[in-house]
C-alpha cells in the first residue's frame, strides 16, 4: 500500500505544475502584448493605427465682451487695501450687442457683490472658483442665462 500512496502523490504533483506553467506563460504573453500595444500607441489611438488627428475647425458662435477694470477698496480689517478686478464675459455671438448694452448693470452687480463679501474670502486663494461661480450667476441673472456662457477673470490683484 505504501507504493500505491507514493504513486498517487507523484501523479498529483505532476498535474499541479502544468496549470501553473500554462498560467505563467499566458501571463507573460499578455503582458508582452499589453506593453507592445501601449508602446506603439495602438491603445491611445483607439485601435486605429496611422490615423491623423484632424485639425479643429474655426471657432464660431462665441464672442467675448470685456469689462472695465474695477478697483474695490477693502475694509480696514483686510490685509490688503484694494482689489483690482478685470474680467470678460463669454457670450453667444448673436447676444454680444445685448450684453454690451447691459455692461453698466453687470459692472454694478459685480461691484456690489465684491464690496459685500467678507475680505477673508477674497484673500483666500482657494476661494477663487466659488467667487467666480457666484459672480457668473449674478451676471446671468442680470443679462439672462441664455446670453452669458461664462465669466473669465483676467485680473484679480490684491494691493
Amino acid at each position: 500500500m505504501a507504493t500505491l500512496d507514493t504513486g498517487l502523490n507523484e501523479a498529483g504533483a505532476k498535474r499541479s505544475k502544468r496549470p501553473l506553467l500554462i498560467g505563467l506563460a499566458l501571463a507573460l504573453l499578455l503582458a508582452g502584448g499589453g506593453f507592445h500595444a501601449t508602446w506603439s500607441g495602438w491603445v491611445l489611438s483607439g485601435g486605429k493605427q496611422g490615423t491623423a488627428i484632424a485639425a479643429p475647425g474655426p471657432l464660431t458662435g462665441i464672442a467675448f465682451v470685456p469689462l472695465e477694470t474695477m478697483v474695490i477698496s477693502l475694509g480696514p480689517k483686510a490685509g490688503s487695501r484694494y482689489l483690482r478686478f478685470t474680467a470678460q464675459v463669454e457670450v453667444p455671438e448673436m447676444a454680444s450687442a445685448d450684453v454690451m448694452a447691459l455692461k453698466p448693470r453687470i459692472l454694478d452687480v459685480l461691484n456690489s457683490y465684491l464690496r459685500a463679501i467678507d475680505t477673508a474670502l477674497i484673500e483666500d486663494p482657494r476661494a477663487m472658483a466659488r467667487l467666480r461661480a457666484q459672480m457668473l450667476r449674478r451676471v446671468q441673472v442680470v443679462a439672462g442665462e441664455a446670453r452669458v456662457r461664462d465669466l473669465l477673470i483676467t485680473e484679480f490683484v490684491l494691493n
